[in-house]
């Protein structure tokens, strides 16, 4: 990834300097509006872990989708595709998964160190929730390792691991 390609945008309601959040304004979501219409992307993804007791991928799914909403009927949007996926509480039912990609052991590697460079997810979770102490990279390597063994179950090939997407469309429900 370029750098030029790396886009924080420093979102209002996140800047509190506290845990609990502000809630989504509208210069949050315009903010992401200018960055669509600036990109034109083809594909979004946006973390649909609405399970996330921190609450923070609610609030940034939020903005996402308003600003989605907003641009849907622009031409480069009614051909981008938004796909969701999820964070480290927990996984798409096989049912419910529209693109499954697999990962090889390099590419599990990279995933880990990404997380890495994330500053609230380096470290020990500071919102683990009070079911699971482990730490975010192993969450996400036991979920993207647990849904390819469910594909091997269901007959599919054999992966390392296994990253589940669910596509959204304007209009549409989003993830529960």
């Amino acid at each position: 990834m370029l750098p030029q390609n790396i886009h924080f945008l420093d979102l209002p309601f996140y800047e509190t300097g506290r845990v609990r959040k502000k809630p989504i304004g509208d210069r949050d979501i315009q903010i992401i509006v200018e960055l669509l219409e600036q990109i034109q992307p083809h594909q979004i993804y946006a973390a649909g872990d609405l399970s996330d007791p921190h609450g923070t991928h609610r609030l940034c799914l939020a903005a996402v989708t308003a600003a989605v909403e907003r641009l849907s009927d622009c031409d480069w949007m009614q051909a981008c595709d938004v796909w969701y996926y999820r964070g480290a509480w927990r996984e798409w039912e096989p049912h419910e998964i529209e693109m499954a990609v697999p990962l090889s052991p390099d590419e599990v590697e990279r995933k880990r160190m990404a997380i890495f460079k994330h500053e609230s997810q380096k470290d020990k979770a500071l919102f683990p929730g009070p079911w699971d102490p482990r730490e975010f990279w192993q969450r996400a390597e036991d979920r993207n390792r647990h849904t390819a063994e469910t594909y091997d179950r269901l007959g599919l090939p054999e992966y390392q691991a296994i990253e589940a997407f669910l596509r959204w469309r304007p209009g549409g429900r989003p993830p529960a």
